[in-house]
């Protein structure tokens, strides 16, 4: 036997097998929602997609902070409409050092400042928009872990294939081997030949080795990413080779457009800057401060003829005050908060088509492996494997 024929059977083998398993792999991970793929495993046996999702949502710790991103924009949103807390105290006057008792008056007062213009509606809606982009990016977080999972829980039934295939390849190369060290003896085979077979299956071996670190540095990653990173690795349930689903691109850039949470996120931000606008403009409008109270006076009241008739008793004061908006109407926040609203709408523009571009550039790869797949399938598999079988039974006889 020949180095050029043990050569050709190692390189058809490995294109019939780990071709395969590659390329099934590069297109799959370009489809993140593919469901119905996954057979059920006996119990404690395998672990399926639907397991390690649910193990995600659970332990991935970017939730939690997602969740406690809301609950915080919520509660600034509650305090916003909040009004002031009002003063309560005591005042005394007129007091004499020389008589303590001729003429002091004692006070109990209440003071209230009370915002208008709708300040703390209109501050409360600029937390309430700022709630609402924590709501979408909590969603988007939530969707970004589930897609890494199965992204990985893809790649991670690749690695499993590619370590089985390379371990037969590498069984094969060391026959090869084997038999090519048997036909030198028997001066069937040129030292070149039998030295050129144990380069190829070391690099065989290495080949091997390369496909157990990337599986077990997947592994590493897809526990990670379910928040379980000291779980121990345990096979997964799936198939790589499934139904590829037909996609539309026109719908499916409509729906991206529509439930984008990226641009669901920029259009809460133009709702943000827009409650923003609306409260700078409502600054200006003064505030009224009340202040009442009530209280004892002890001094002396005296009729028209300058006759003492008694002491003045009990009393009461109340005071009323707006701050008039002559010099500052909040000209410069106003202003500001124009120009982060225009900041905010370019940016939506911005990520409209910043997505366009991305799902052009993701409908690129997705082709590319889906024709790499349909050319494997049809043409390049079959045909290596009717090689292979020819060069199998060549060599057998």
């Amino acid at each position: 036997m020949s180095r050029f024929k043990s050569g050709s059977l190692l390189t058809i083998f490995l294109t019939l097998q780990a071709g395969n398993a590659a390329y099934c792999a590069e297109a799959l991970t370009e489809i993140p929602h593919l469901k119905g793929l996954i057979q059920e495993p006996p119990a404690g046996s395998f672990m399926t997609l639907p397991q390690l999702e649910e193990m995600a949502l659970k332990n991935n710790p970017t939730l939690n902070q997602a969740t406690s991103a809301t609950k915080s924009a919520r509660g600034l949103a509650k305090q916003a409409g909040m009004l002031p807390n009002p003063v309560v105290g005591y005042q005394g006057e007129e007091f004499a050092f020389r008589s303590l008792h001729a003429k002091p008056e004692y006070f109990g007062f209440f003071e209230q400042t009370l915002p208008l213009g709708g300040k703390l509606a209109k501050s409360r809606n600029i937390y309430l928009s700022q709630a609402r982009q924590a709501e979408i990016e909590a969603e988007a977080q939530k969707q970004r872990v589930i897609n890494t999972v199965r992204t990985l829980f893809y790649q991670m039934l690749g690695a499993q294939e590619q370590v089985k295939l390379r371990t037969e390849l590498a069984r094969i190369a060391h026959d090869a081997t084997k038999t090519t060290s048997d036909l030198f003896n028997v001066g069937q085979a040129d030292k070149p030949d039998y030295l050129q077979s144990e380069i190829e299956a070391e690099q065989v071996e290495h080949e091997l080795q390369k496909a157990k670190n990337s599986e077990k540095e997947t592994w590493k990653l897809l526990t990670s990413v379910a928040g379980v990173p000291e779980m121990a690795k345990i096979s997964l349930q799936g198939k790589l080779e499934d139904r590829i689903p037909a996609v539309n691109e026109e719908r499916l850039l409509l729906d991206l457009m529509r439930t984008s949470p990226q641009i669901q996120g920029a259009e809460a931000q133009v709702a943000k800057a827009r409650a923003v606008v609306i409260r700078a403009k409502a600054e200006p409008i003064p505030d009224m401060y009340v202040r009442g109270g009530i209280g004892y006076s002890s001094e002396y009241l005296e009729n028209s003829r300058g006759n003492v008739i008694g002491k003045t008793g009990v009393e009461a004061n109340a005071q009323v005050g707006v701050s008039l908006p002559i010099w500052n109407r909040n000209q410069g926040g106003i202003a500001a908060a124009k120009a982060d609203l225009a900041f905010a709408e370019s940016e939506l523009a911005r990520v409209r088509l910043a997505l366009r571009v991305q799902f052009a550039q993701a409908m690129r790869n997705y082709n590319n492996a889906l024709d790499a797949v349909r050319r494997y399938s049809n043409v390049i598999l079959p045909r290596a494997n009717e090689a292979y079988q020819l060069y199998l039974a060549w060599i057998s006889t």
